[in-house]
């Protein structure tokens, strides 16, 4: 059954200390993924979807929107003072079905109430916009957010937990690209229900260290690579890819593909907001950003794991910039 959760676009706040301030009107200025999604509202996933079930025993799967509704409930509960923000929601890999009294109809002679449809892979943000923080002019409002793909469940088996992925960090408003770290992301939570799926959210979201991932993202506005530092990881990062399995295993893992590496190179010349400096120079930063605005292009079901590593990535190059021992010198050397 799906929980009843009624979300409005905005709540009335009481200001709650630490990071409050006056609550801004955001102009989204690009998807927070795009890749070969499509965005839909909750009210469309609520009532033009059908909804998978397992087909062994016919039990219900766990809908997207009810993953939505788990994750707005768990929020609201540990926020309730706070503005939070309608959901954005991106859909891929349509699934296209008919009734059974379609059984013989042709396809393009299908009336409406004939055809179903449900997306096999959806992620979802909710920012909780009253919450929020500045680094280097950019403004940050805390998010969260997850990734459901039903292509990792074995629907034509019995029920039995559902897998999910979640995470709550920040989104760079001034691109909307989200800010990720290890600390706030959970890459499978298993569930059978919506009322378990809520709950495991929200441990999740009360664990999560505000704090240290913006000291974390505040500090990488101190480090700064030339061209050439610069150029050396684009080459190095090319050549990871390509690595003997035994040298790679030597060395952290970068998730970015020969696409990625393409954007980043290009941003690094021609990005409004975070390309090189007149004399070539570029902080870490900037080259963090460079890396979530170019997986953007990533896939649903690879976008917050990717997300996680470039936040890794960079503060890895961080301590390679003062340590030469760090097991990330070797994209700098």
């Amino acid at each position: 059954m799906e929980t009843d959760v009624q979300i409005p676009a905005k709540q009335i706040i009481i200001p709650s200390a630490g990071f409050h301030r006056e609550v801004p009107t955001y102009k989204k200025t690009s998807p927070f993924i795009e890749a070969n999604t499509e965005e839909v509202s909750l009210s469309q996933l609520k009532e033009d979807c059908i909804i998978p079930v397992f087909t062994k025993d016919n039990e219900i799967t766990i809908s997207h929107q009810e993953f939505i509704d788990s994750a707005f409930a768990g929020i609201s509960k540990l926020f309730p003072n706070e503005v939070i923000d309608t959901p954005e929601i991106r859909t891929s890999h349509l699934i296209r079905g008919r009734t059974p009294d379609a059984l013989h109809v042709p396809a393009k002679e299908l009336l409406e109430h004939q055809r179903t449809m449900y997306y096999e892979r959806m992620a979802f943000i909710i920012r909780i916009s009253s919450i929020t923080e500045n680094i280097n002019g950019n403004e940050l409002a805390l998010t969260i957010g997850g990734v459901r793909s039903y292509n990792l469940e074995n629907l034509y088996n019995k029920k039995t937990f559902e897998k999910f992925k979640f995470f709550i960090g920040f989104q760079n408003m001034v691109c909307c690209n989200l800010c990720v770290s290890t600390d706030g992301f959970k890459d499978e939570i298993k569930a059978t229900s919506s009322q378990e799926l809520s709950g495991k959210i929200m441990e999740i979201v009360q664990s999560y260290n505000i704090h240290q991932q913006i000291k974390s993202m505040n500090d990488l506005v101190d480090y700064k690579l030339t061209e050439k530092q610069f150029a050396q990881i684009i080459g190095k990062s090319r050549l990871y890819n390509y690595l003997p399995k035994n040298e790679k295993a030597l060395l952290p893992e970068l998730l970015m593909n020969d696409g990625h590496i393409s954007a980043i190179a290009k941003d690094y010349y021609n990005d409004e907001s975070f390309c090189r400096e007149s004399n070539g120079e570029i902080n870490l930063w900037n080259i963090y950003n460079l890396f979530t605005g170019a997986n953007k292009s990533s896939y649903i079901d690879t976008f917050l794991d990717r997300g996680v590593n470039a936040f890794s990535f960079a503060k890895g190059i961080s301590n390679a910039l003062s340590d030469s021992n760090s097991n990330y010198s070797w994209f700098l050397s």
